[in-house]
């Protein structure tokens, strides 16, 4: 039997959230060390010239497997882990728009970025004005 009302929807928005940050992950994986690792392997330079390592990807693995696990920190977490995103991508996209550089490497981290941003300003709404989907419980 599929539950049906507000507890399902917020459940399902949870969900949702939950399978964007996962998809974001994956994409971000590829984006930043599997395409580049095979561009510098095609082209005879060193495995790991193209990448700029961060952590970012465990990041959103964490916070996605919150949204489904649901611990007691996951909306403080949601909170922090959105504004934290949003503020250094808006400045990030500030100084790189203040100079573009549309080469392969940089339009490939700004579309990830967009959607990256997207995901955390849904997130950061959700948090603020209807906390209940991070908490309750179906």
């Amino acid at each position: 039997m599929v539950e049906s009302g507000p507890a399902a929807r917020r459940a399902s928005w949870r969900l949702f959230l939950a399978h964007f940050l996962f998809l974001l992950v994956a994409w971000t994986v590829f984006i930043k060390y599997l395409f580049p690792i095979a561009v510098a392997l095609s082209g005879g330079a060193r495995w790991d010239s193209h990448i700029y390592w961060d952590l970012w990807p465990l990041a959103h693995l964490w916070l996605g497997w919150a949204l489904l696990t649901q611990p007691g920190y996951l909306r403080p977490l949601a909170l922090v882990m959105s504004v934290v995103e949003i503020v250094i991508i808006v400045i990030k996209f500030a100084l790189f728009l203040a100079e573009p550089e549309w080469d392969i490497w940089r339009t490939n981290w700004f579309v990830n970025k967009v959607f990256v941003l997207a995901c955390f300003i849904l997130i950061l709404a959700t948090a603020l004005a209807r906390p209940r989907a991070l908490s309750e419980k179906v």
